[in-house]
């Protein structure tokens, strides 16, 4: 299989004038969707946890509500122009009685690692999605009334950052990660793309039979767009936390859908955009400003 990084010779300039050296570059690469052997969507993403992607991007997308509707999702032998496996196309075979997604849902485009519905979604579809009973998520708007503690909100970029080893070696991934309330980060993924990096968390805890994530916070390593609040609502998560900003789309479903929304984690502050009442200040309030620091757009 393809790695995650690869060496690159760069010309470096400095004040010393130029220097050659060697780079690590994150690995992009298509990946073909496809279901029942039909193509379905190709999505420009890292190598690597392919199959909790596809079982991410499935329940994301609705396809499935539970890891037993898919009966395999298997790369497909055979798929390079040399007879030779490219691990960049899986086919997944639903399990009997799940129906075919609808056509609608096809993207025989490619989706680029920064772009995830982009738009193909109404925000009224999405609430559908959450609140209707027999829905594929089979969730409902999230009412957890868990207590998240500040500090570990306040600790989560750190926590999440421990665990990013591409991104330590090239500054050039997105991370997510599933913080339980116990503090430990029960799961972190990195990619190109930073919807990637979620569905292939969320792939992982479909497949361990952890949905509906009520006791857990999603953590993101840059912004937090419309989509990356729709998969967090979807899963049943009761927090979202991100780096830097969220969009005002984001916004918006975090506060329909019962979503503790928080962003510009840092040092000792934060802004809590949608549904405080879940945060536990017991040990202390911490300083609820905006920092001017605001290096990344995520």
């Amino acid at each position: 299989m393809a790695r995650v990084t690869r060496q690159h010779l760069v010309r470096r300039l400095t004040g010393q004038g130029w220097s050659p050296r060697s780079d690590r570059l994150a690995v992009e690469e298509p990946l073909e969707i496809r279901i029942g052997g039909e193509p379905f969507a190709v999505t420009m993403r890292t190598p690597g946890e392919d199959i909790d992607l596809v079982n991410g991007y499935c329940f994301s997308e609705g396809i499935i509500g539970a890891a037993e509707e898919i009966r395999t999702a298997r790369y497909c032998d055979g798929a390079g122009p040399d007879g030779l496996n490219t691990y960049n196309v899986i086919d997944v075979a639903l399990a009997p009685g799940v129906g075919m997604p609808a056509p609608g849902l096809r993207r025989n485009v490619l989706t680029s690692s920064a772009c995830g519905i982009c738009g193909s979604v109404s925000i009224d579809q999405i609430m559908d999605r959450i609140v209707e009973p027999g829905a594929a998520s089979n969730s409902a708007p999230i009412c957890s009334d868990v207590a998240l503690p500040a500090e570990l909100i306040l600790d989560a970029p750190r926590l999440l950052l421990e665990q990013q080893r591409t991104f330590a070696g090239t500054g050039g991934v997105h991370a997510a990660g599933l913080l339980g309330l116990d503090g430990r980060m029960l799961c972190v993924r990195e990619d190109v793309g930073r919807h990637n990096a979620v569905d292939k968390v969320l792939g992982w805890a479909l497949r361990e039979r952890r949905l509906p994530l009520a006791e857990a916070m999603l953590v993101v390593s840059g912004r937090a767009s419309y989509e990356l609040t729709q998969k967090a609502a979807l899963a049943g998560i009761p927090a979202l936390v991100a780096v830097s900003a969220p969009s005002s789309l984001a916004v918006d479903l975090a506060q329909r859908a019962g979503l503790t929304l928080v962003g510009f984690v840092r040092g000792e502050s934060m802004n809590v955009y949608t549904h405080p009442d879940r945060i536990n200040l017991s040990s202390g309030e911490p300083r609820m400003i905006r920092t001017p620091d605001r290096d990344s757009a995520g």
